[in-house]
């Protein structure tokens, strides 16, 4: 769908498919020789070097003889689109971590987005919005007085593979329309420390985190 949604002038669609490496577990070798990251780092064509906490890993760089050079990406807004839901915002993640440990410059120039997909399309009557997340469905219900004699199609998307070309385009990927989230990097070091905690091989400081935030969840999957 995304394919023969877009606009062929500006835009370019590179689908990944199947489990994403955790690139912060995993060891260089094998980050260079993925074949779902390998697509990523061919299409950008910048290369890559893996970064720490303090900038480019310099003896990584010199064993794999490859370095990382933004003036050479093919692109400058790389948009992650992935579905509304949990396994979305793990796939999101898993590519954040990608970025950030191998192309960190892409981010520091802003070069890196998340489109926003919506949750809901809501039909009354002849008229179609969409809610890209709870409170904006309520809302909508609210403002064409639902349940108060207007009746209204409400559908929840799965997945973007539910959209048809035409809606995809409109809600995902229309520039005068569509809904992204640019990522920025205000603090390199405390980014390290987070990366690391939350996706490495240490389960105690990811647990501690968990059991601390989880009162916060207001969206569970299970």
């Amino acid at each position: 769908s995304a394919k023969q949604g877009r606009d062929r002038k500006f835009q370019a669609i590179l689908p990944l498919w199947g489990k994403m490496l955790n690139v912060e577990k995993a060891q260089e070798f094998r980050v260079l020789g993925n074949d779902k990251l390998q697509p990523v780092i061919s299409t950008l064509g910048a290369g890559i070097t893996r970064y720490n906490n303090t900038g480019k890993d310099l003896e990584s760089e010199s064993e794999n003889g490859i370095t990382f050079d933004i003036s050479k990406a093919r692109y400058h807004k790389v948009i992650i689109m992935a579905d509304a839901d949990v396994d979305g915002s793990h796939i999101r993640t898993l590519l954040l971590t990608f970025f950030f440990r191998y192309m960190r410059p892409l981010i520091e120039a802003g070069y890196v987005y998340f489109a926003m997909p919506p949750l809901y399309k809501i039909t009354v009557g002849k008229k179609v919005e969409y809610a890209y997340d709870e409170e904006a469905r309520l809302r909508i219900l609210e403002e064409h007085k639902v349940g108060e004699g207007t009746k209204a199609s409400i559908q929840r998307y799965k997945g973007l593979g539910e959209m048809n070309p035409e809606q995809l385009w409109e809600t995902t990927m229309n520039p005068e329309s569509r809904m992204i989230s640019q990522i920025c990097l205000d603090d390199a070091e405390e980014a390290d420390r987070v990366f690391s905690m939350l996706m490495g091989e240490e389960v105690e400081p990811r647990r501690a985190f968990i059991d601390a935030n989880a009162v916060y969840v207001s969206n569970l999957d299970v």
